[in-house]
């Protein structure tokens, strides 16, 4: 084998400005596909979580529906047994007169807890109200939330662009804004915000903070308050919740998770592949044409080795009639060819991911600065390992097939008739 690999590096030295091109192609590839998967990735990873971030994999809530048997069908039900069919025509069914709460909601969470698929459970009481602005009333939305068990496990404080989170946690009547609520309200920090509650009830909050999420509308409704401030606010007790929010261990067991909490505790369970299908499809569609074009890139430089190779055959001829004529089997063509390949393959491979990660690095210091998104400053690129892995195993298997049919058809030349020809 040294031998081989000897006159397979005189051979790349004889034809050096070919290799070093196909060499510079097989960079090129790589070089672009880990970049662009590098970039697109990081991309995905920012806008899926503006939502994904704050979604939790589980969400137990109770929502205001009709029964779905009514008073009218249930007295009738036994004098419609044997007699012909009953018909009830009822309009304009409305919900039960019932609180929007979740009934033993302390002892569910305490059930949760113990499960081990569940990492964390976090409780919710959201209230409708109005922020009265001098004559105004603006429509928002107050979340009553455990601010440690947010900052922890849903990201509060990267999207608290002023404020501390511990001054919410500990405060009493402390209230963080959406900023684009905050900037119609021109409301500061430190300033007392009046909000009348949907039974009338109006109380001032001291504003600690700006939340901001990226989606504008969305900013101008939302605010957060820890739970015992909300639970003050509508005059409920301690165990009043509307929300439960679960974080799992494994995200891909949130839809059957969700199913079954539902028909055990009897009420309404939303996983995060539901609430969120748009957006994970979105993500799967950038991904499939970022590896789409990547592959490609990759194929193309494989054609360039196979061309090289081949043209290196033909003129190379009478060289591989010498050296099977001197004792040298077709295997041991073949081989000396696919080490050209080979040792062009891995250069290539090791300049891309140079050039690759330099790329990346590039990117990453580029500023991209926009309102939406204050805690972003520069454009997000993902630094997985996984990029280069399947970068540099996808070059060398393109080159190994690029170099074995040109070697394959040089182990097959006739040494006889290439001398007699010469």
């Amino acid at each position: 084998m040294r031998l081989l690999a000897t006159i397979a590096l005189t051979l790349l030295r004889a034809k050096l400005r070919q290799s070093i091109v196909a060499a510079v192609g097989v960079m090129f590839s790589i070089a672009m596909f880990v970049t662009l998967l590098g970039f697109m990735n990081g991309l995905n990873e920012l806008l899926d979580g503006l939502i994904l971030n704050r979604t939790p994999h589980v969400r137990l809530y109770n929502e205001l529906r009709a029964s779905a048997e009514q008073p009218v069908e249930l007295a009738y039900a036994d004098s419609a047994k044997g007699t012909a069919p009953i018909h009830h025509f009822i309009r304009s069914i409305k919900p039960k007169d019932d609180l929007p709460r979740l009934r033993n909601a302390t002892a569910i969470m305490d059930v949760l807890e113990k499960d081990p698929r569940v990492l964390a459970v976090s409780p919710r009481l959201v209230a409708q109200v109005l922020f009265n602005v001098g004559t105004t009333d603006l429509t928002g939305q107050v979340n009553g939330i455990d601010v440690m068990q947010e900052v922890r496990y849903y990201m509060f404080q990267d999207y608290l662009v002023e404020g501390d989170p511990n001054d919410l946690a500990n405060g009493n009547n402390t209230i963080v804004l959406g900023k684009g609520l905050a900037d119609i309200m021109q409301a500061r920090i430190g300033d007392l915000v009046q909000v009348t509650t949907a039974t009338g009830d109006r109380t001032m909050l001291r504003v600690v903070g700006y939340f901001q999420s990226g989606i504008a509308d969305y900013d101008k409704v939302q605010c957060y308050a820890n739970i015992k401030t909300v639970q003050k606010l509508l005059a409920r007790p301690a165990s009043y919740y509307t929300d439960i929010n679960l974080k799992l261990h494994d995200l891909e067991e949130a839809p059957e998770m969700a199913k079954e909490l539902a028909a055990r505790f009897g009420v309404q369970a939303t996983d995060i592949q539901t609430a969120n299908a748009q957006f994970e499809t979105g993500t799967d569609v950038r991904n499939i044409i970022s590896y789409a074009v990547g592959v490609v890139l990759l194929i193309v430089a494989g054609f360039g080795i196979y061309n090289i190779l081949n043209m290196m055959i033909y003129e190379k001829l009478d060289a591989i009639a010498i050296l099977k004529a001197t004792g040298f089997s077709g295997s041991d063509v073949r081989r000396i060819f696919l080490l050209l390949s080979v040792i062009i393959g891995i250069v290539g491979a090791l300049g891309g991911l140079v050039v690759g990660i330099t790329l990346q690095n590039i990117i990453d210091n580029i500023p991209f600065i926009t309102a939406a998104l204050p805690s972003v400053t520069t454009f997000p690129v993902d630094y997985s390992i996984r990029y280069y892995v399947i970068a540099v195993t996808f070059a060398l298997a393109t080159t190994w097939v690029a170099g074995w049919f040109p070697a394959r058809k040089a182990s097959h030349v006739d040494p006889v008739e290439i001398i007699r020809g010469k």
